[in-house]
């Protein structure tokens, strides 16, 4: 796993989102198009909005969502897709964006689609963060499978994840925090051919120890990047503050 440190948190997320660009582009020029897994949540601001400035031919990318809350309205200040939507949808104009959508009557029925439009398909990077408990994507350590047989599945959430949610501002309270989450697993984050995982903040310094240095254990969910073959950590000089070197 590479990993890069940053001053700050914009360096991070321009530096991040040229790298990403290359390999949108590469993909492009290669194959007439582009398959990309994007993230939500604070940690991406920076990365997202310098990536929504780079020349890419966004008519030719499609798009595919990493989680979203179970229930949660669409038109919900914290809902994903909403996020998404803002940040991506509005700015790039991408020629698809599958989102999970986790107000669907069946949740499990929405996972089985989504998980085969992604095999369907050749993704070309993925774009993650790493929660304050090590998760990637929803995958919170208690329920945390590095082999999971399912691609997408419904989750369940654990207390440090959802009161993240309330510190990131997205709730007011830990009780308005949805329980359950609809979210790609380890083994589909495994099988793309490029990671990047973007962690910047104090907030993520104990989490980046364990990916980093922790052993590589269901504990600390985001510990399985070392193992993958082109993993691309970006953290800045505050969630790198426990790193021993």
């Amino acid at each position: 796993m590479e990993i890069r440190i940053f001053e700050t948190k914009l360096e991070l997320g321009k530096a991040a989102a040229r790298d990403a660009a290359k390999i949108i582009n590469e993909a492009i020029n290669k194959r007439g198009g582009a398959y990309v897994i994007a993230a939500t949540g604070a940690s991406q601001f920076e990365f997202l909005d310098a990536l929504a400035q780079e020349e890419i031919d966004w008519s030719k990318v499609v798009f595919f969502h990493l989680d979203e809350y179970v229930g949660l309205s669409g038109s919900h200040p914290a809902s994903f897709r909403r996020y998404l939507k803002e940040r991506v949808v509005s700015r790039v104009h991408p020629k698809t964006f599958h989102f999970l959508d986790g107000e669907a009557d069946d949740v499990h029925e929405e996972c089985r689609r989504v998980g085969n439009l992604i095999a369907q398909q050749t993704i070309d990077v993925a774009f993650v963060g790493i929660g304050e408990n090590g998760h990637l994507a929803f995958i919170d350590p208690p329920f945390c499978d590095f082999a999971d047989p399912e691609a997408v599945k419904v989750v369940q959430l654990d207390d440090v994840c959802r009161q993240q949610q309330v510190n990131d501002g997205a709730f007011r309270t830990f009780e308005e925090v949805p329980a359950n989450a609809l979210s790609l697993t380890i083994p589909t984050l495994m099988a793309v051919p490029k990671l990047f995982a973007i962690a910047p903040g104090p907030a993520k310094r104990q989490a980046i120890k364990l990916t980093v240095e922790g052993p590589v254990a269901t504990t600390c969910p985001a510990s399985i990047l070392r193992r993958h073959r082109e993993a691309h950590l970006f953290i800045d000089k505050d969630s790198a503050e426990l790193l021993s070197a």
